[in-house]
């Protein structure tokens, strides 16, 4: 390792050091989108963090993340409650979907004047990328009420007839998911006292 690599994690070392003084916590920085393999790849850190530092029942959590699934979530959920009492949020930028959902399952969440949660959208993987579940409901619930007036245009008619009836399926199942987890963490653990 150079001089340079040394001091670099010396200063981190130390930052963490005050971190976790300043918040009398277990500190872990999670940056990027949610999504396998990430729950994997926690669990086996917060193993290892208990493992190396047992005793601390508080953990804070820095959260910059665009989102991703919210099955990944609850997994992330479930490894931080099994090993923690109380979980902080610290959001220094933004946390966006999943991210913020990942937030409502803490105790308290920190931010400042330029910090932001995005709405709470379940996002779906289509193999290009990530899409919003409810962005396709709403489309279809949408011309579905055109159908009934009898404004629905040809373009509609064919997009509506080339939906995947199970992948709609899988995005109303993402909702209720996204809902049923929302209300038992926020009543368990955000607003618990």
């Amino acid at each position: 390792m150079t001089i340079f690599d040394l001091r670099v994690k010396e200063t981190v070392n130390g930052y963490l050091a005050e971190l976790e003084k300043h918040f009398s916590s277990d500190i872990v920085s999670f940056y990027g989108p949610i999504g396998p393999p990430v729950d994997k790849i926690f669990r086996d850190f917060i193993e290892k963090l208990k493992q190396d530092f047992p005793g601390q029942e508080r953990v804070t959590i820095f959260l910059t993340t665009p989102g991703g699934l919210v099955e990944t979530v609850e997994t992330l959920v479930d490894i931080i409650r099994f090993h923690y009492k109380e979980v902080y949020f610290v959001v220094p930028d933004y946390a966006m979907s999943a991210g913020t959902i990942f937030c409502l399952s803490g105790n308290k969440i920190f931010m400042d004047y330029s910090s932001s949660l995005g709405p709470v959208d379940p996002q779906i993987f289509t193999g290009r990328g990530y899409v919003s579940a409810l962005g396709y409901l709403d489309q279809v619930d949408r011309m579905i009420e055109k159908s009934k007036k009898g404004d629905l245009s040809d373009a509609e008619l064919v997009m509506l007839q080339d939906l995947d009836l199970a992948m709609l399926n899988s995005y109303e199942q993402q909702k209720n998911l996204t809902i049923t987890l929302l209300k038992e963490w926020l009543v368990n653990y955000k607003f618990a006292d």
